[in-house]
């Protein structure tokens, strides 16, 4: 058996890629919110077609990490908190100073720190899953729960009733009256997470190829490294770009009158 002592760098290079095409995701978002160009909207809606590609990266490392972590449940609880001070910021802080239509209810980090609580408690049952069997079992599972957002299950073929109340929002189901600027909902997403659990099984043996062991990128490792950090403090780092971007063409059209 292999070592497992030894970092695996193409864990931290992808992560750090992930989170690099988020904060270019957002960037063209926040274009169209802060600058009123039409053109950012568009960009941004076309990158929405790959966005799940991304995040289903960054999720299945993050399931992975879960083997590799001395306290999963310890690491859940302090990403849910970062999400709960998104929560209080976009919606709360943020509108008393003219900026709505931000508010963050149930984000990827919340996500993120409710799927590591919840896998690290039930660690001692996966643990006793053979990993193929639970990565087909947690494929299935994403696969038949996909359209839960959408009230639908098993491809269409289950319609579920539109839920009276949003309380049920973190699990997938809400009503029109719902709105989060980013949104993760626990299912299916969790199973995701799951498999990357799964195959963390691999990664805690030390089994990965050699290849996943050599860094590559110093750039996307570092940012690998420090995704919660870079994911906190993202938005605010492109408001305050795009705002004083803003400052200046006011300024500049202001000196041509």
């Amino acid at each position: 058996m292999k070592s497992d002592c030894r970092r695996i760098e193409i864990l931290d290079e992808l992560r750090g890629f992930a989170i690099a095409a988020m904060v270019v995701h957002h960037f063209f978002l926040d274009v169209g919110d802060v600058l009123g160009l039409q053109w950012g909207y568009d960009v941004f809606n076309a990158l929405c077609v790959v966005q799940p590609l991304f995040w289903a990266i960054f999720i299945i490392i993050s399931g992975i990490c879960t083997r590799l972590s001395r306290s999963s449940v310890k690491r859940g609880l302090i990403v849910l908190a970062f999400g709960c001070i998104i929560t209080l910021v976009t919606a709360v802080i943020m509108p008393k100073i003219g900026i709505e239509g931000a508010e963050i209810y149930f984000g990827v980090l919340h996500f993120l720190g409710c799927s590591m609580i919840i896998v690290g408690l039930l660690m001692p049952l996966i643990k006793k899953i053979k990993a193929p069997v639970g990565m087909l079992v947690c494929i299935l599972m994403f696969l038949i729960t996909y359209g839960i957002n959408s009230r639908e299950l098993l491809f269409g073929l289950v319609e579920l009733p539109i839920p009276k109340t949003n309380i049920l929002a973190p699990l997938g189901l809400f009503n029109d009256s719902f709105h989060s600027a980013d949104y993760f909902s626990i299912l299916p997403w969790i199973f995701i997470f799951l498999f990357g659990a799964f195959v963390g099984e691999y990664a805690k043996n030390g089994s990965f190829p050699e290849w996943c062991y050599k860094k590559r990128s110093k750039v996307f490792s570092f940012v690998g490294r420090n995704s919660l950090w870079f994911y906190v403090g993202h938005q605010a780092a492109l408001y305050a770009l795009l705002y004083a971007v803003l400052g200046i063409m006011t300024l500049y059209y202001k000196t041509k009158l």
